[in-house]
């Protein structure tokens, strides 16, 4: 099965049912893997030891129109709905949570286009990504706004038919090497978060600098830098959606795209227990196999079930998320809300346990650099933290219980 074409079978599928993929979501899954253990695990543990960022990757997913499948046909993409989004995801993190970073931010940082932005600012921005020519990232947080993002302190102010942008934003993934960058500015600081704009920002834009590559616990292939908007003019036509309007698309991008952390959660906690159940048949203590003591075979008994628990709670959020998006008038907004937040909250809890369960289950070996879990351990546990932390999830859901 060619991968583009299979990205195209599955496109706009939106009536799957809830909790199990289609045939053609299953076949994309087949495919991803394939060509994900093909090209990026051979690359992953270097990626991690020497922190760079997985161009490897990079080139195989353009290469098969995996690197932005959630752009619509109209702009050149693959159109990919929901569910399939967070297979291809998935499954990347399986073998190298770094590179899922790739399809997931370009989809977090252009969603605000898709969901407020212009005609004019679509083609001229998505056609790039659906290409390949381009990234995208997501500016919201700063060093005084996580949690708290309505916090921040990035300012635009009016210039003719300019804004000129001044701040500094924080934790920005793939920053340095994106091309576009949807920032999140303030216009009117009197109205907190009401007074919150979008802007499309170019790396190439006079003013716009980075800072150093953070040194992170995990997804060490994917830059982590600062973003710094000193004098940044940007023309009137990049801002996105109306003035005023910048946090709430922010909000409502988050609403889709926590649903693609708990995918790369998935995947990440997936490889995990594939490698652990690998090894534990192999390693053997006592004479025999250490699987068929049943204290091991408890752990991956629980590790299997909390994986497959997460799995159906992500696969039911990407239902929500694609019919809410396409307008049908199935499932609330409240109710993306609290199914994204969960997603994202209990798959990523999952993936920090099932990951040190693995890490337990190759004892000593579990612990070096030899063997993937312990990256996979360190890559779980971002998850637990990026695009709102788990505690936040969690006033997230109580504020939209369903």
């Amino acid at each position: 099965m060619n991968i583009s074409r299979g990205v195209r079978a599955v496109a706009g599928a939106a009536d799957f049912d809830l909790y199990r993929p289609a045939e053609e979501h299953e076949m994309l899954r087949e495919s991803v893997r394939a060509l994900a253990e093909a090209k990026i695990a051979p690359h992953a543990a270097a990626v991690d030891e020497e922190a760079r960022f997985p161009q490897e990757a990079l080139d195989a997913l353009v290469a098969n129109d995996l690197h932005a499948v959630h752009v619509p046909e109209a702009y050149g993409g693959a159109g990919a709905d929901a569910l399939a989004t967070v297979i291809v995801i998935e499954e990347i993190a399986r073998v190298c949570a770094s590179s899922s970073l790739i399809p997931a931010v370009n989809k977090l940082g252009s969603l605000p286009v898709i969901l407020s932005g212009g005609e004019d600012l679509k083609k001229k921005y998505l056609g790039p990504l659906a290409k390949g020519d381009a990234m995208f990232s997501y500016c919201l947080s700063e060093p005084d706004a996580g949690s708290d993002a309505a916090g921040m302190k990035t300012r635009a102010v009016r210039d003719g038919d300019h804004w000129v942008l001044n701040g500094v934003k924080r934790w920005i993934t793939n920053a340095g090497v994106s091309e576009y960058y949807t920032v999140m500015a303030v216009t009117d600081p009197e109205k907190r978060s009401k007074g919150i704009s979008a802007f499309v920002v170019e790396k190439g834009d006079e003013g716009v600098s980075f800072g150093a590559p953070e040194k992170k616990l995990g997804i060490k292939g994917s830059p982590t830098r600062e973003v710094y908007l000193d004098n940044v003019r940007v023309p009137a036509d990049r801002m996105i959606g109306g003035e005023g309007t910048g946090f709430a698309t922010a909000m409502q991008t988050l609403d889709h795209t926590r649903i693609t952390i708990a995918a790369q959660a998935l995947g990440i906690a997936q490889g995990a227990l594939d490698y652990a159940k690998g090894y534990v048949r192999e390693r053997k203590q006592f004479g025999k196999p250490v699987g068929d003591f049943q204290g091991v075979q408890f752990m991956l008994a629980d590790m299997a079930m909390k994986l497959e628990a997460a799995r159906q709670l992500t696969y039911a959020a990407a239902a929500r998320s694609e019919r809410v998006s396409i307008g049908t008038g199935k499932g609330s907004d409240e109710q993306l809300t609290f199914f994204g937040a969960a997603a994202k909250c209990y798959a990523s809890d999952a993936a920090m346990e099932i990951t040190t369960d693995a890490v337990q289950l190759l004892g000593g070996y579990g612990f070096t650099r030899d063997y993937p879990v312990e990256r996979m351990m360190r890559d779980a546990k971002i998850t637990q933290i990026y695009e709102g932390t788990n505690q936040v999830q969690r006033i997230v859901m109580a504020r939209n219980l369903p």
